[in-house]
């Protein structure tokens, strides 16, 4: 069996890859990284390792890659494959649709059985997304001809991957734990499933349940974190004010959920519990600034502060830590990232309410929209306290 994926990334490899070669496949890399593309044509594998205590280590084998941007090898490798992932980020998949129309219409034209392509991305229904860019390239005949032949499962992905460095560039360092969630499709009925991958009729509880516990815990330490000078998750989870901020956001987030989707409150109580004990993982290193990245699109009304706010807020839930985490996201100022930099011209330029509505959507009447600010205002008082004191040093 072949799979064609997008992104030899740390997450295409230690997450995506592993599964697929686990479960059979030989995996093709589609990266527009020229020396990794080289390195995974010259060795052909590479280790994962495990961020446990025994180090286990996993070999993936029978790999290769190709490069992003000869669009017509990438085509023939979509017309030959098994099943097509991604994990680029959602933003670049607009970049990637083109290759994979021009794979559909080889595919169609060879009369190749069924195709799944899983968009594995950090977002609300990105297969959906993917398939709307893709659908762009292609005339409205070959639509009709994809629409039987071509699925676009949406997926839910959880696995912490942290930025790392190893003598060997292919090495990958992951988390234990991983959560793959697919949706089923009509069109695939036929084909086997994947071992490791979790099939679903209804996958947006699933999706929600992760992006607003994983996603919005994971924040919501990076952000307040920041505040604090912290290098990485691990240490700002040993921060008690810290850890109790999380955990009052997870559950905000989580008594939001068990009234949207009816989860079991018990069961998901545990859930956060096992959220948590991965954010302190000692064997793992997750920068900080590598979480909070990108505080734009974190701070979007549908992500992971913004949405999980307003259904808690929906349901008459109080909403404290949820707002406090978005304040302090209007506070990151990492230099190396340009979101960042836009929100701190923004707010510079035109005024907190004035970004806080422009990029949350909250306008300044509503309630979260006020708490936010107010919490803002306090978090600036004691940054400005502290900048005093060390002045004074």
């Amino acid at each position: 069996m072949k799979a064609v994926h997008f992104g030899a990334g740390n997450i295409g490899r230690g997450f995506i890859g592993l599964l697929l070669h686990n479960a059979g496949y030989e995996v093709c890399f589609v990266d527009v990284n020229e020396a990794l593309v080289s390195e995974l044509q010259a060795k052909r594998q590479y280790a994962v390792k495990i961020a446990n205590e025994q180090g286990d280590t996993y070999l993936v084998d029978h790999v290769t890659a190709i490069d992003g941007k000869d669009v017509g090898l990438v085509a023939e490798m979509i017309a030959e494959a098994d099943i097509v992932t991604t994990a680029v980020g959602v933003s670049v998949l607009k970049h990637i649709a083109a290759a994979v129309a021009k794979g559909i219409e080889l595919r169609l034209a060879s009369g190749k059985a069924a195709l799944p392509i899983i968009a594995c991305e950090n977002a609300l229904g990105g297969s959906t997304i993917l398939k709307q860019f893709v659908y762009e390239h292609l005339s409205a005949d070959v639509q009709k001809d994809a629409d039987l032949h071509i699925a676009f499962p949406d997926a839910a992905v959880d696995r912490i991957v942290p930025l790392q460095q190893h003598e060997d560039p292919l090495q990958v360092t992951v988390e234990p734990f991983y959560e793959w969630t697919v949706e089923r499709s009509p069109l695939l009925a036929s084909q086997v499933e994947i071992a490791g991958v979790h099939y679903v009729d209804d996958l947006e509880p699933y999706i929600e349940r992760k992006l607003f516990t994983v996603n919005t815990g994971h924040c919501v330490a990076a952000y307040h974190g920041y505040l604090k000078g912290y290098a990485t998750i691990q240490e700002a989870m040993k921060d008690s004010e810290i850890l109790a901020k999380v955990v009052g956001a997870l559950q905000e987030s989580g008594a939001a959920l068990v009234q949207m989707y009816q989860f079991d409150e018990k069961e998901h109580a545990l859930y956060i519990d096992q959220i948590l004990e991965r954010f302190i993982n000692p064997y793992l290193v997750d920068e900080v600034a590598r979480i909070g990245r990108s505080p734009i699109r974190k701070l979007s009304p549908k992500d992971r502060l913004v949405r999980p706010a307003l259904l808690a807020y929906q349901y008459g839930i109080p909403v404290t830590e949820l707002t406090a985490a978005m304040a302090a996201a209007l506070h990151f100022n990492n230099a190396d990232d340009p979101e960042a930099a836009e929100l701190q011209a923004s707010i510079k330029e035109h005024g907190l309410h004035y970004t806080l509505t422009k990029y949350t959507g909250l306008e300044a009447q509503h309630p979260l929209h006020k708490q936010a600010a107010e919490q803002y205002r306090a978090q600036e008082s004691v940054l400005q306290a502290a900048a005093r004191g060390a002045g004074s040093l």
